[in-house]
């Protein structure tokens, strides 16, 4: 199974989800991880709890890298707007969770922002994607919209590391691959994430980045799990 052959900064493939209830938590929390994380993913949660942008430009002005995930949905001259108003920000990417035209408009306005399409939560199994009204398996959606995604411009998807090898022999090596999910061990009964892989196979199976989050946040040592996670990843890409 091949590496990922983007170029990709070592300590940039761990993507943190910053998934808190405030910007100072999420500013005491990034002090404390210090140099271990670079890349910070910025999401619902904290955008709902007031000082968004403010949190964004004070990682920006830290050095730190930004994926703005707030999973633009609407009419596209309303997409291609707000993903506007990012250029500039020190803004590395955001998602996209929409059509063609939702997609086309992201893109003919990203500036210097990547952007990434979302193919399917990694919260949602075949039974949910039944109830969504897509009759088909997660696979065949995930390959379906980042075919499409690839075609339109887009930098690269979300996708769970199940189906990252796919994504590298069916649709392009070039296109970025975003996985959230990771869980370094298997999955709790109330953990809401359904289709996960750990650190390792992710990377093995052609991801660009991980996005982890809940594994860092909640540990007893935040900064040294996520030290544990770069070890694991230099040592996935040593030689390579």
């Amino acid at each position: 199974m091949p590496l990922s052959r983007n170029r990709v900064p070592l300590r940039d493939r761990l993507i943190f989800a910053m998934d808190v209830p405030g910007t100072d938590t999420a500013r005491t929390l990034a002090k404390a991880l210090g140099e271990t994380v670079s890349f910070y993913k910025l999401g619902l949660e904290l955008f709902m709890g007031g000082g968004y942008f403010e949190l964004v430009d004070h990682l920006a002005s830290q050095g730190k890298k930004v994926f703005v995930d707030l999973k633009f949905f609407d009419v596209p001259a309303t997409v291609g707007r707000a993903v506007r108003r990012l250029d500039g920000r020190g803004v590395t990417c955001c998602t996209v969770h929409g059509n063609d035209a939702m997609l086309e408009a992201a893109c003919e306005n990203r500036g210097d922002v990547k952007i990434l399409a979302v193919t399917a939560l990694t919260s949602l199994d075949r039974g949910d994607l039944d109830d969504l009204g897509f009759r088909c398996n997660p696979r065949e959606l995930v390959l379906s919209r980042a075919k499409r995604a690839f075609e339109i411009g887009c930098d690269g998807v979300i996708s769970s590391g199940l189906e990252a090898a796919a994504l590298r022999a069916e649709v392009d090596n070039r296109l970025l691959v975003v996985t959230p999910g990771i869980r370094p061990v298997e999955n709790r009964p109330a953990d809401d994430q359904k289709r996960t892989v750990d650190v390792r196979q992710a990377f093995l199976n052609g991801a660009d980045h991980i996005v982890v989050g809940r594994p860092i946040r909640d540990a007893n040592d935040p900064r040294a799990a996520a030290e544990s996670i770069q070890q694991t990843i230099a040592g996935v890409f040593a030689g390579a």
